[in-house]
């Protein structure tokens, strides 16, 4: 195949394996390693060597820079307000016991010399957010496990850099008598230009952006080449500080007063999904199964150790004074995949240890590979049943955030929450707060799209967005804001008041107020006026002999507004799409009063 056949294969083959991964809600590494194993060592169609040559593990490094930076955009501190102790210590400590155990399983079960164990080890400590973040959607873990896992995930890859870049130097590059020194030294210069670059790399690029320096549309496209540029300098300056860097650069940017990074998280989240892709179908496809065929018992044996006893003693050192429960501990000991960072890593070290002719080099990659598809494959498969049976795993994200807490967002809100769906009702009007208590609706007394609401605004079971205050533009900010968290398909406003079809000029876009809820005819005035009248929100359950169409001709003035089945599917009748619920659904209707007739006065 030509090398325009590959790259279009590999596309292919990136949206492929993305698109399974989100119909079957199993971790998309699973398919785009097969992908990689079928088109590189089985068909022999992609050659990652031949295709880009010496260009290969540069680009490889700077995408992993790229994804390291996208996923510490994510990381607040206040996200560690309770557990950076416990964080502390799983990247310390934690990390060396994990080295050690590693290395020790590593010497004993494949019977190479002690430098190589102890350099596979190191690589090795590194979970990986790359495998990290779509576990986490499928298990849902509560807070304090997300928030670690994922903060665990991302600052771990630097650190597993950094220690096998100092084992690779021990191994190869300093004479006996100055090993200490020559190692300390190169230590002290990797924190140094990758902390201190990172640090002011962060602190730069924040005033960048936050004084508009740079025009908007540049925000995303600068940000992304300030990266690469900060990656490659640091890199050059101390080998192995460029991960350092970005990654501080990130947190420094996520953490930095008045600087909106959500427009460029979008950027980055969507070049992270397409460059992990490739990366993990072009690194699959240099993997010789042969040489994976004749290590496959060892590293079985070897993954063995690193679930059942090197991660458990992590896990249990490093949250012996937290206040995490056992079950909560249970779950952290359970999740540890390995990502792209681990692929890159042995594969870049192997080479370099092939280029010195180092015996046993060529047993690094097929058993980092074994670790990764055997934990990614593992874990993937058992986590979700793991966190349901410890009960930490939250609940289907099934639930409505409302924003307003008028009439309507009360009379709905309450009958969902009978219903067993979770709400939350968030407004700035304290009476229409204290009435949400009333009636035993969760409430967040507060903007909704304000920075307190980003942090304190507990989403927990909540996948959508019901905007229905009176005002059109929190509405629409809400929307805009709540789209990047529920999707955008998800996301629905209730126009305040019905158009005559004149005042086009005068209405928001389609993409600023999400979908409109209840279809465009149905405004918040005339419901709300329904409601004060006196109107009844229905339930009827349909059945094989009583469907949608016989309910609506029963109560001809009925508005149809929800459904929902046993498994708590919430269906919403808006303009797009058929309103149709079938047998063994609940329909919520809006019935108003009959008018009196003359004479019943």
């Amino acid at each position: 195949m030509g090398e325009l056949a590959v790259l279009t294969l590999i596309g292919a083959l990136t949206l492929g394996a993305q698109w399974l991964a989100w119909l079957t809600r199993a971790p998309s590494i699973v398919f785009l390693l097969a992908a990689g194993i079928v088109v590189g060592p089985v068909l022999g169609l992609v050659d990652a060597d031949a295709l880009l040559g010496d260009l290969l593990f540069p680009v490889v490094s700077l995408s992993v820079a790229v994804i390291l930076f996208e996923g510490s955009l994510t990381l607040r501190f206040h996200e560690l307000k309770d557990t950076g102790s416990t964080l502390w210590r799983m990247l310390t400590i934690g990390v060396l016991v994990t080295w050690v155990i590693i290395a020790c399983a590593v010497k004993g079960l494949l019977d190479v010399d002690w430098p190589l164990a102890v350099l596979f080890g190191a690589i090795m400590v590194v979970t990986g957010p790359t495998v990290i973040g779509p576990m986490l959607q499928s298990v849902r873990p509560n807070k304090k496990i997300s928030r670690l896992l994922r903060w665990e995930g991302i600052v771990i890859d630097p650190v597993g850099a950094v220690l096998a870049i100092l084992v690779f130097n021990t191994m190869v590059v300093p004479p006996a008598g100055q090993l200490i020194s020559t190692t300390l030294l190169h230590l002290g210069e990797i924190l140094l230009v990758g902390g201190i670059g990172g640090a002011v790399a962060g602190y730069g690029l924040g005033l960048v952006l936050r004084n508009y320096w740079l025009p908007e549309y540049l925000h995303n496209v600068g940000t992304l080449l300030f990266v690469l540029i900060v990656f490659t300098l640091t890199d050059s300056l101390a080998h192995e500080s460029g991960l350092l860097a970005v990654t501080i650069m990130g947190i420094w940017l996520a953490n930095m007063p008045g600087v909106r990074v959500d427009d460029i998280l979008d950027f980055k989240e969507s070049l992270s999904v397409l460059l992990i892709s490739a990366l993990f179908i072009l690194l699959a496809s240099r993997l010789d199964l042969g040489a994976l065929g004749a290590i496959a018992w060892p590293a079985l044996g070897v993954f063995l150790i690193v679930q059942f006893v090197a991660r458990p003693l992590k896990i249990a050192v490093s949250t012996l004074s937290s206040d995490l429960t056992w079950k909560e501990r249970g779950l952290l000991a359970w999740i540890a995949p390995r990502g792209i960072v681990a692929a890159a890593i042995s594969a870049l070290f192997a080479l370099r240890l092939e280029e010195v002719n180092y015996p046993g080099f060529d047993i690094i990659v097929p058993l980092a590979f074994a670790l990764i598809i055997g934990t990614v494959v593992w874990q993937g498969l058992t986590a979700p049943f793991i966190a349901r049976r410890l009960g930490v795993a939250q609940p289907e994200a099934t639930g409505v955030l409302f924003v307003g807490g008028s009439i309507v967002a009360l009379s709905l809100a309450k009958r969902l929450n009978e219903a067993g769906f979770s709400v939350m009702v968030a407004d700035s009007s304290w009476e229409n707060i204290s009435k949400a208590r009333m009636a035993g609706v969760p409430t967040y007394f507060g903007n909704p799209v304000s920075e307190d609401a980003e942090r304190k605004l507990d989403k927990t079971g909540i996948g959508r967005l019901f905007a229905v205050s009176q005002r059109n533009e929190l509405n629409a900010l809400a929307c805009l804001r709540y789209a990047h968290d529920f999707g955008r398909n998800a996301v629905y406003s209730l126009a305040t008041t019905v158009s005559d079809g004149t005042a086009d000029k005068h209405s928001l876009a389609s993409d600023q107020r999400g979908q409109r809820l209840f279809g465009s005819q149905y405004s918040y005035a005339k419901l709300a006026s329904l409601l004060s009248k006196g109107a009844d929100l229905r339930q009827t359950r349909l059945t094989g002999e009583y469907s949608l169409q016989d309910l609506l001709a029963a109560e001809p003035s009925g508005i149809p507004l929800f459904a929902w089945d046993t498994n708590k599917i919430l269906m919403v009748a808006t303009d797009i799409g058929e309103f149709q619920p079938a047998a063994g659904w609940t329909v919520l209707t809006l019935v108003p009063v009959a008018p009196l007739k003359r004479g019943e006065e």
